[in-house]
């Protein structure tokens, strides 16, 4: 029963790991006791991480490579082949937007958004597949949005590929569990990350978020990645196929 809590010995890949959610969730794993690889597009913020974890103590290593470009995906296989041979935690966090109307969007645009969001998480999921299942305990853990269940100002492309991530979530659930891989969600609403400082920096808008969110609040990066954290311990091992919407209470009201 002691161990039903803790992460200790387990050995898992975040990407997007340097910054805002991602930080958070490298913080949660490494501190209940996992082993991380860091994935993340900038070298400095890359060796500067795994500096400061390794200076408390933690083990980690990284990667700098961007998983918008298919060619990083070898580059991470690679890499944790060299480093481990197997995989007990794979955290899709990496996402990005672009705000405006439909209409608006360009190719180049909307080939951004999906391959940094869903192409990424799909290729990636795919290729680790045979580490998840060597761990015979496998997690994997996707951060989609409260945009991919209703309506929000962050743009319909945005929108798609969240929606996009919670049917994959369900589909690699059903699929892979036979593998002891379990596959699950996070849908956090608005986070106070730099992602998002440029729109809640406007008072009328964050008026308006406040207004439809039940707890009157903006949530933490620490709120999504406790949610993550439950979902790779054997204390959630009969959970799969779900997505938790960290979101205040917003998606009783909608916007």
């Amino acid at each position: 029963m002691k161990n039903r809590w803790s992460l200790k010995g387990k050995k898992a890949l975040v990407t997007g790991a340097t910054k805002g959610i991602g930080a958070a969730i490298v913080q949660e794993l490494t501190a209940l006791g996992a082993e991380v690889l860091l994935v993340a597009r900038n070298e400095t913020d890359i060796k500067q991480a795994i500096e400061t974890y390794q200076n408390q103590g933690f083990s980690v290593t990284g990667i700098a490579t961007d998983v918008s470009d298919r060619e990083s995906y070898q580059r991470i296989i690679d890499h944790l082949t060299s480093t481990w041979n197997k995989l007990d935690i794979f955290v899709n966090n990496v996402g990005t937007s672009i705000r405006k109307p439909s209409a608006n969007y360009n190719f180049s645009e909307y080939d951004h958004i999906m391959n940094t969001n869903l192409r990424s998480a799909f290729e990636l999921s795919r290729l680790l597949y045979p580490f998840l299942k060597r761990s015979e305990q496998g997690n994997v853990v996707y951060i989609s949005s409260v945009a991919g269940q209703t309506h929000i100002k962050t743009g319909a492309v945005y929108g798609m590929t969240k929606s996009a991530i919670i049917q994959l979530t369900r589909n690699l659930a059903a699929e892979w569990a036979a593998d002891n891989i379990r596959v699950n969600a996070v849908a956090p609403w608005y986070i106070q990350t730099p992602l998002v400082e440029t729109v809640l920096s406007k008072p009328e808008y964050l008026a308006e978020v406040l207004s439809r969110t039940p707890m009157k609040k903006i949530g933490e990066p620490e709120d999504v990645s406790a949610a993550v954290a439950f979902f790779c311990m054997p204390a959630s091992a009969y959970t799969t196929g779900q997505t938790i919407s960290v979101d205040g209470g917003f998606l009783i009201n909608g916007f």
